[in-house]
């Protein structure tokens, strides 16, 4: 979410105090302007969700998603003004193959086509009020989309979707992959291809998206991603407590953690980026990406809550919570073993976005209960590994 615009913080982030709900409002500058050993994999199925708190079920919560947050095929960002953006679209496409609804994963990718993809057939990162209003590429959605499309024409047996997502991920792979010493990597948009170092966003790495790529279009360079994307991973994940929401990766493969896309505004921080590194690399069905998403685990877990915004050591900012903190920590737990732990935290995730509803709060609540429960998207987050 936190593309290529400096967005203060997680767009519809919920941030919760002393019982109080404060909506964290993105700030509009736009940041595309110029700017080892490893623990064993023990990811486990998490346990049936209890009595309390709200049931663990990632269809009936697509399902919710597509209820409250679409209308005739786009993604409205309610909390943020109404607007839309390339990642909100690729959430819903998501939630449309998680619910095995058809008819609207069509209104939501024909809505996109219309207004978002560009002429080279990447997405405008944000229309508002009928136009585009930042026609720059976030990476996170078309990788994203492009996974989706693919699922969804498995999923529904058709062709024409699988075609889509393989051409996205063509153009992907030209124009927002690059070569360093640690790999191929997947740069944060296109505003970063002529900038070196290369600014890094290491929460847009995807290994379920990576792999699934390469297999439907039979590109080698989806595996290169996926090996110089784990490389950086791991050096980042044992060279700090936790990942930071902005990096920079130097073509000699020396890599430094950043306060934000262009080296300022917010400080180095794991707020409303970073923790999806875990998620995303907690679904997977490799090992060595598990036992990565489970490094952080014994910092996460010092606390009863999470803070919305760590240091890299792991000290709180900031008194308030948001629901991607807790499904990050629960994504964590269930990689290093906990599957307790992590169905208590995606109940606390869910009950933060049932009580403060916010499209990114109740985004990540659906995706990360898929990607830990679920099959649909394609990886191995229920712990068959």
């Amino acid at each position: 979410m936190r593309r290529n615009t400096l967005i203060a913080v997680a767009a519809g982030a919920v941030l919760v105090t002393a019982g109080t709900a404060v909506v964290a409002v993105g700030v509009s500058t736009s940041d595309h302007a110029p700017p080892e050993a490893k623990p064993e994999a023990t990811s486990t199925a998490l346990p049936p969700s209890g009595a309390e708190g709200p049931a663990l079920d990632a269809p009936e919560l697509a399902t919710a998603f597509l209820d409250d947050w679409v209308e005739g095929g786009r993604v409205v960002r309610h909390d943020e003004g109404g607007d839309t953006v390339s990642e909100g679209q690729a959430y819903g496409l998501f939630a449309a193959v998680i619910a095995e609804d058809e008819e609207r994963f069509d209104e939501i990718w024909e809505w996109t086509q219309e207004e978002l993809v560009r002429p080279d057939g990447l997405m405008a990162w944000r229309w508002d009020d009928g136009e585009v209003v930042d026609d720059e590429p976030a990476s996170d959605a078309d990788l994203d989309a492009a996974r989706a499309l693919v699922l969804a024409g498995d999923r529904f047996g058709r062709a024409d979707l699988r075609e889509d997502g393989v051409e996205l991920a063509a153009v992907i792979a030209d124009r927002l992959t690059v070569e360093t010493d640690r790999g191929r990597i997947l740069l944060p948009g296109l505003w970063a291809a002529d900038r070196q170092p290369y600014a890094y966003n290491p929460s847009y790495a995807s290994p379920v998206a990576f792999e699934l790529l390469g297999t439907a279009t039979g590109d080698p360079r989806w595996t290169e991603l996926q090996a110089g994307s784990a490389n950086v991973t791991s050096e980042i994940l044992n060279a700090t407590d936790l990942p930071p929401d902005w990096a920079q990766v130097h073509a000699d493969g020396l890599i430094e953690p950043m306060p934000g896309p262009l080296g300022e505004g917010d400080p180095v921080q794991y707020a409303f980026d970073a923790p999806r590194l875990l998620l995303r690399y907690a679904e997977s069905c490799a090992p060595d990406d598990i036992a990565l998403a489970g490094l952080p685990y014994s910092t996460l877990d010092r606390e009863q809550d999470v803070s919305a915004r760590l240091d890299l050591g792991g000290g709180a900012l900031v008194e308030e919570q948001s629901p991607l903190g807790f499904t990050a920590r629960a994504a964590s737990a269930q990689a290093a073993g906990d599957g307790a732990a992590a169905t208590a935290d995606l109940e606390r995730a869910a009950d933060l976005a049932t009580e403060f509803p916010t499209y990114y709060g109740t985004a990540w609540v659906m995706l990360s209960t898929a990607m830990l429960t679920d099959d649909a998207l394609g990886g191995c987050g229920t712990g068959r590994v």
